[in-house]
């Protein structure tokens, strides 16, 4: 860790960590993953920055554009930008008609999460303060609504909360990863009741989404791990898909508090994770694939999510890691 500030005492932990996570082979690729050469992974480091480097240079063209124009730009730059990294993209399930109020939240395994997800159901991320001050990617994260909260002031969480309800009120959509701190995916973390007061507040349902990687160990995002190391890692691996499982909402009234919400979601993306899909030659074809891509003028409430990966620089000396907020 390079932090010198311990963190507050309740900012949510995981026991994952670069040399016990990320480096450790996946059974589910017979021990080894198949190494890209060096060549091919500095063509896809390359390609993935650049991709990334043309959407900033978009940003203020694509502010004139419609709201809906805009947001399907948003779904096929990030999936521009997943494909340029190296990796294959599989999405199963049907996004909830535009318009509707909804809190997504997922498992947290990897910094691409947030691309994935914008893919098919773009929405304001919450992220950590420091993510404003970042080079570029602040700036991108400030454009895309990002919803930021103060980590290490609890005080701060019910007004986070609230905002997030006020933009759910409004019929727009929120990202929360609700473990509040990147898991390898072998193992997941209890999802923090916090943001699911939120979707009470707003009257919103809650989209439960399952993420997994293939490698696992390619993808993920764990600990003190430098993102230049989790890049290089990414793009020198051969092979690496992402499923996205879009599963059932769960709708936020039948709920009597926000504990019971984050269980039943949490339960959801758990056993979703119990059926692991079957690797396809054909990566888009392992379910019935239904993106929305039409454009519904209804989904101006929704800005596009392109905040970045809400990594703490302030961990536990245990190498824990503990990202994103409750």
């Amino acid at each position: 860790m390079t932090g010198t500030t311990a963190p507050s005492p309740w900012l949510p932990t995981a026991p994952c960590t670069p040399a016990r996570c990320a480096a450790h082979p996946d059974p589910g690729t017979g021990g080894t993953a198949r190494a890209a050469g060096a060549a091919l992974a500095a063509v896809r480091l390359a390609a993935g920055i650049a991709a990334v480097l043309l959407g900033v240079l978009c940003v203020p063209a694509a502010r004139l554009l419609p709201a809906p124009a805009r947001l399907a730009l948003v779904r096929y730059w990030v999936r521009a930008v997943v494909r340029a990294f190296g990796v294959r993209a599989r999405f199963a399930g049907l996004p909830a008609p535009a318009g509707r109020p909804l809190l997504v939240v997922a498992n947290h395994v990897s910094w691409l999460d947030i691309p994935l997800l914008a893919a098919v159901l773009p929405g304001r991320m919450v992220a950590k303060t420091e993510v404003r001050q970042w080079p570029v990617l602040g700036a991108l994260a400030v454009l895309g609504g990002t919803l930021f909260i103060d980590r290490d002031r609890l005080r701060a969480l019910p007004g986070t909360v609230r905002a997030m309800a006020a933009v759910l009120a409004g019929g727009g959509r929120v990202i929360v990863f609700p473990e509040g701190s990147t898991w390898c995916g072998r193992a997941g973390g209890r999802f923090r009741p916090a943001a699911f007061q939120a979707a009470l507040d707003g009257g919103a349902d809650v989209q439960p989404v399952r993420i997994d990687y293939r490698p696992t160990d390619a993808a993920a995002y764990v600990g003190d791990d430098p993102l230049g190391a989790s890049l290089w890692r990414l793009v020198a691996t051969r092979g690496v898909t992402a499923d996205v499982r879009i599963l059932e909402p769960i709708p936020g009234a039948r709920h009597p508090d926000r504990r019971s919400l984050a269980a039943a979601a949490q339960r959801a993306v758990a056993e979703a994770g119990a059926v692991v899909p079957a690797r396809s030659a054909t990566p888009r074809a392992f379910a019935p694939l239904v993106v929305a891509q039409r454009a519904v003028a209804s989904e101006r409430a929704n800005l596009p999510a392109s905040s970045v990966h809400q990594r703490d620089r302030s961990s536990p000396a245990s190498a824990s890691s503990s990202r994103t907020p409750a």
